[in-house]
């Protein structure tokens, strides 16, 4: 279904791309023009990647830091094109839901890095890596720049498949300074940053800050909490670098109850579970899943008791970055991560010991992994060589455990539980990644630009089911020694160019018991699957246009994606009952698709930024499942929306300041069969503030004001929460996240 207002917008942008160089001529033809148009660009904050030899749109730290306090950073980048994100509360964090998926690619197939630090596929429960909102503040965040398709070679990740995301933390500042921001909200929010800068000094520059938010669920009971410490050191020896970070977070979120098609019409969209009313789930229990299933019936996954996920995480970095020569530098960064993790699920369908019709579920998580990342570029003439390496190893523990409740002992949804009495699985993994890349970027004319380079990687990962039975045990091996990446830039004019990429890519296997892994499914299976089983790979071919001139940047970009042996997993029964998924190469799919982004300088004051994205990925094979063909050859790709638009108008003169957004989503699929689907939404959001210099003891003062869902629009935000199904016809599946209503943000700032 088209949108009313698409045809209509991008009618006008396209005019005023026409219109606008017209206008700049006219009204100043001298040298000084050029200058001034230089400036001008630098102030469009969304960069399409001038003269870079793929697709590439980046986001600059204005971006992140007019956006609502505490918003996730996949949100603010949500309106690039090919980018789809959802979250089932209003800024974002709530991880359980969080899906970002780039050119329909979902989230565990693209690449996600901070600071040249890989987070792993930042999926939930992620296994060798961890969520952008835990891994620094937003507050603190410098840039991002994304690589829809063909990501650099360079980049740490065994799972970008579909491009690669790239966060970069903000330096500290060259002068002393504090900085106190207070923001209190709808649905109880409030959130606290504190920052504070040294300044240059002989031992270089460094800055801690301190980040706590609580905010209580939109529905039902609970909260979501977080706390932060970010601290990053910069020095400079000559000119070189050295720069070290230290982050750490500590989040405990409060689950909202997966829902399907049938619930949301017969209970409403604000249905959630029994917490913290344990007699209900207890009674639930007792007449609708008879007492541990014995005379079920459907409505006993209506609601649970509580669900809640609990991470605590460090994430540390030292960087050493050289300049050996005037034309050669050399950047090597080594890290480290500690993780521990539990998603909790109070459960029907295991007693407790004392006859509780309820036990507590744990699937409980430990990350021990360390690395390094080198990368090393040279000029030689015409030519930039680089290279690359990336090492990492990566000590996984999983475990399923169980604990006990009574009316008289609850374990808490905020804690950690101990002592269970059941363990149905526990698993140690270890993950060894080895990444070698060489390119070389040949200007083989002032206006033409070649690359050519590969990367070789390796992923190899030793599963010991330490307690358990009927579940796999073994080693298997992801690899490719030769993913090739070529690419063009010709730049037609000062103004215009075109560039092309080929790229292949790999995404090695999950090393978890849960998910989309081999080690996800029985012992028989993975012994059935584990010497044809083959990693995912794409070809991706992508074309496009870059214009720029004095107040606006354009792209449009049309691509083809190949995938080949795509891995489906299918969830058999309700997500909690935790059974073995059925996993299977499905063959090919098949992306193509076209986008295009316009930003606009309209005056000194007024910025407007548009974004459109029309895609069509389709299965281009039939899956067997269980003996049983499913017809999926020709349907489109799950949570795969065909067309996309964003547009967002911003005013800043300094004091007053402010953005309007619309976005725009087509409908989505949540079945393989395309049977049953979300429709399509629009919503707006506003933010507004107003600035002051100078003022007593501060050097600025500001209070800004945001609203998300100005138009309180009930929608379905994410889909596949519990993961996708082959069909619902009747829309009993139980895998659907409703979006948050309006709401409302207000943040006090002072600069000292």
């Amino acid at each position: 279904m088209k949108h009313p207002l698409m045809p209509t917008a991008l009618v006008l942008a396209l005019g005023l791309l026409h219109a606008w160089p017209v206008a700049a001529q006219s009204t100043d033809s001298t040298s000084s023009a050029d200058s001034k148009a230089a400036t001008e660009l630098d102030r469009v904050t969304v960069n399409v990647g001038r003269g870079m030899l793929r697709s590439v749109q980046s986001l600059s730290q204005s971006e992140f830091e007019n956006a609502p306090a505490g918003t996730s950073p996949l949100q603010t980048l949500s309106r690039l094109p090919g980018v789809n994100f959802q979250a089932a509360d209003g800024l974002g964090n709530y991880e359980w839901s969080t899906r970002f998926t780039v050119r329909s690619f979902s989230q565990n197939q693209v690449g996600f890095t901070l600071d040249d630090v890989p987070l792993g596929d930042m999926s939930y429960g992620n296994f060798n890596g961890l969520h952008i909102s835990r891994a620094i503040s937003s507050e603190n965040m410098g840039r991002a720049s994304l690589s829809q398709g063909a990501g650099a070679l360079e980049a740490a990740s065994s799972s970008n498949l579909g491009g690669t995301l790239q966060f970069y933390s903000s330096d500290p500042l060259d002068q002393f300074g504090a900085r106190v921001s207070q923001t209190v909200g709808s649905d109880s929010d409030r959130r606290t940053f504190l920052r504070l800068d040294s300044g240059n000094t002989a031992f270089g520059q460094a800055y801690i800050s301190y980040t706590n938010q609580n905010t209580d669920k939109w529905k039902g009971h609970g909260e979501q909490r977080q706390e932060q410490w970010n601290l990053k050191w910069t020095r400079a020896i000559g000119d070189s670098r050295v720069s070290a970070f230290l982050n750490t977070s500590r989040r405990k979120e409060v689950d909202y109850q997966d829902m399907s098609l049938a619930l949301i019409q017969s209970k409403g969209d604000t249905w959630d579970n029994f917490y913290p009313d344990f007699g209900a789930a207890v009674k639930a229990a007792n007449t609708l899943c008879g007492a541990n299933g014995s005379t079920y019936v459907a409505a006993c996954d209506d609601a649970y008791y509580a669900g809640a996920g609990l991470r605590n995480d460090e994430l540390g970095g030292v960087s050493l970055d050289l300049r050996l020569a005037d034309h050669t530098t050399w950047k090597t960064t080594a890290y480290y991560h500690h993780n521990k993790g539990a998603g909790l699920w109070f459960t029907p369908y295991q007693a407790s010991p004392d006859g509780t019709p309820i036990s507590l579920r744990t699937t409980e998580y430990s990350i021990h992994r360390w690395g390094v990342v080198s990368n090393a570029e040279m000029e030689l003439g015409d030519h930039l060589l680089k290279a690359g390496v990336w090492f990492e190893d990566n000590d996984f523990d999983q475990a399923r455990h169980f604990y006990a409740t009574s009316a008289a002992s609850i374990p808490s949804v905020y804690e950690f539980p101990s002592n269970p009495f059941l363990t149905q699985w526990q698993y140690a993994f270890n993950t060894k990644t080895s990444q070698l890349s060489l390119s070389d970027t040949w200007t083989v004319a002032k206006d033409l630009t070649l690359g050519a380079g590969f990367k070789s990687l390796r992923v190899a990962t030793d599963g010991v089911l330490e307690k358990g039975t009927g579940m796999p045990s073994g080693k298997i091996t992801a690899k490719k020694g030769f993913l090739p990446q070529l690419g063009v830039n010709w730049r037609l004019s000062d103004t215009n160019e075109l560039y092309a990429t080929v790229a292949r890519n790999m995404r090695a296997y999950q090393a978890a018991a849960t998910g989309t892994s081999p080690y996800a499914t029985t012992a028989a299976g993975f012994d059935a699957i584990k010497g044809s089983l083959k990693p995912e790979t794409s070809d991706t071919y992508e074309a496009g246009w870059r214009t720029s001139g004095r107040g606006y940047e354009g792209s449009v970009s049309a691509y083809l994606v190949n995938f080949h042996d795509r891995l489906l997993s299918v969830q058999q029964g309700s997500g909690i009952q935790g059974n073995p998924v059925v996993l299977s190469n499905v063959g090919d799919v098949r992306a193509t698709g076209i986008e295009g982004s316009l930003s606009f300088r309209l005056s000194s004051t007024v910025s407007w930024y548009n974004s459109v994205s029309l895609s069509k990925a389709e299965y281009r094979d039939n899956v067997v499942s269980n003996n049983v063909v499913v017809a999926i050859q020709g349907k489109r790709v799950v949570d795969a929306p065909d067309t996309m638009f964003k547009s967002q108008l911003g005013y800043d003169d300094g004091a007053l300041f402010g953005t309007l957004g619309l976005d725009y989503l087509s409908k989505r699929y949540y079945t393989y069969t395309n049977d049953n689907s979300v429709p399509d939404r629009t919503l707006v959001n506003l933010t507004a503030g107003y600035r002051m210099k100078n003022v007593g003891m501060l050097r600025e003062i500001s209070l800004q004001g945001g609203v998300n869902n100005l138009l309180d629009k009930h929608y379905i935000s994410t889909i596949g929460s519990n993961g996708f199904t082959n069909s619902d016809p009747s829309g009993t599946y139980a895998t659907l996240l409703p979006g948050a209503p309006r709401q409302v943000f207000v943040t006090l700032t002072g600069k000292f």
